[in-house]
């Protein structure tokens, strides 16, 4: 027996006198002998200059964002990253961020997501913010069941222009607790977002409105939606209102530099990925989630808020104030059972907005929805290719290719070009195509002349 294993002999022998099994092997009976311990068949060991000569060869048959221009977002952005937010943020003070259970030695820590708590209730127009989720779409989820909770109601109405991975999310996190997830079309088509009208308007209104009733808790919206384009957000609060429901708004932060934010358009929860506010896309991970609500919600809210007070001689001092989840109140009363600190990455978006301010975020906004508007105007005019969704967009929009969009990104790759997201799925040979302010005017040309060279082509 290996040495780690802590049963003594006799512990051993009584356990399996208990079983009934003579020898420890007997209970790997079933497993074929050829099969219990079968060799590894690995190569033979590398020093450590050719292990990195063999991890640098395998690295770059990646293609990175940040090797050629990319045009692809769908939910994580390039973004052009200030120097100051890696400097300040991978200092040793930060290195190993997790909760701040102890205020006495974690004031910088409590401070940190105070100041980040406060950004993102100014950013989103809402009154209280915690101190992050695993994610924007496990946010999503923790809102939609934050809703049924204040509203006793067990079912959620989510528009079919939400993201559908953040859906799938959603409906994974419904299961447990039995809350019943409606997928509406502003098309009245159900099972799948539609290429007219991605954007709400009077008959997107009217259709949805027809199946939502005062049985549901909330109705969930992005802004902008998956597609990219601008929901009106005052109209859905009007619906869910009406009914006694809540709003849930699912936004985006760099949009919110130039957009009205949701808070002010009637939403009563708020979240978002905090991803694009000085995080790299990393593979996807990690990442922070922003959860916000308004004030009468804030003990239905899952994770921890950190607030600011005073000690008694007058000091300001920071300490965590609301954690209503599993670890800290009855498991039936908790709110969440979120665990995992994004700390480090709310740390990133703090020092991002703090470097920016309100004019540089604004300008960060301004030109992704000037660079993707005049990408779309070219795009428009190449034979073949078309804008086939209605309404107004902000950085993101969808281009209906004259072939399948794999074969289109597959000739822009060999090109040097990233290109954009297949969502043929919903929009014939559909490609979900994003600007940020990193993408340059030379670089929008480039696609637009590939994009036209292989009309000419076909």
């Amino acid at each position: 027996m290996p040495s780690y294993v802590p049963n003594t002999e006799e512990d051993r022998r009584t356990l399996l006198s208990a079983l009934g099994i003579p020898s420890l092997e007997d209970l790997f009976f079933d497993i074929p002998a050829d099969l219990r311990n079968p060799g590894l068949r690995l190569p033979s060991g590398l020093s450590e200059l050719e292990l990195q000569r063999e991890m640098a060869r395998l690295a770059g048959r990646n293609r990175a964002v940040d090797q050629m221009p990319c045009f692809l977002g769908a939910g994580a952005y390039r973004h052009f990253i200030p120097s100051v937010v890696g400097a300040l943020a991978s200092r040793g003070e930060f290195a190993t961020a997790y909760t701040p259970y102890q205020p006495e030695i974690s004031q910088g820590t409590l401070q940190a997501i105070f100041e980040f708590q406060s950004a993102m209730c100014h950013l989103t127009g809402m009154d209280v913010a915690n101190s992050g989720m695993y994610d924007g779409a496990t946010a999503l989820a923790e809102a939609a069941l934050m809703a049924c909770r204040l509203t006793g109601r067990n079912k959620v109405a989510i528009l079919s222009t939400v993201a559908p991975a953040w859906r799938g999310v959603v409906e994974t996190y419904a299961e447990g607790p039995e809350v019943q997830i409606a997928l509406m079309s502003p098309e009245g088509a159900k099972g799948g977002m539609q290429a007219a009208g991605a954007a709400s308007g009077p008959t997107a209104l009217s259709t949805v409105a027809a199946a939502f009733d005062e049985s549901y808790g909330c109705l969930v919206v992005q802004y902008p939606n998956f597609f990219g384009y601008l929901e009106d957000i005052e109209r859905w609060a009007v619906l869910a209102h009406e009914n006694g429901a809540l709003l849930v708004v699912a936004a985006g932060l760099v949009p919110l530099g130039l957009l009205k934010p949701p808070g002010e358009l009637g939403a009563d929860i708020v979240v978002a990925e905090g991803q694009p506010l000085g995080q790299s896309t990393t593979f996807g991970g990690p990442y922070v989630g922003i959860f916000c609500a308004r004030a009468q919600y804030v003990r239905q809210m899952p994770g921890r808020i950190v607030g600011r007070t005073s000690d008694g001689q007058g000091r300001t001092g920071y300490v965590l104030t609301l954690q209503a989840r599993e670890q800290h109140i009855r498991r039936e009363r908790a709110t969440s059972n979120i665990c995992t600190s994004q700390a480090l990455v709310a740390l990133m978006n703090t020092i991002y907005l703090a470097a920016l301010g309100p004019h540089g975020l604004r300008e960060v906004a301004e030109q992704c929805y000037h660079k993707a508007h005049y990408l779309a105007a070219h795009l428009a005019k190449l034979p073949g290719y078309t804008l086939p969704l209605k309404g107004e967009f902000f950085h993101e929009f969808v281009v209906r290719c004259p072939e399948d969009p794999p074969a289109v990104n597959r000739r822009l790759l060999d090109a040097g070009i990233m290109g954009g997201l297949d969502v043929s799925e919903w929009i014939e040979n559909g490609m979900l195509l994003c600007c940020t302010e990193v993408n340059t005017r030379s670089d929008i040309d480039r696609l637009v002349d590939e994009l036209r060279g292989m009309g000419l082509e076909a």
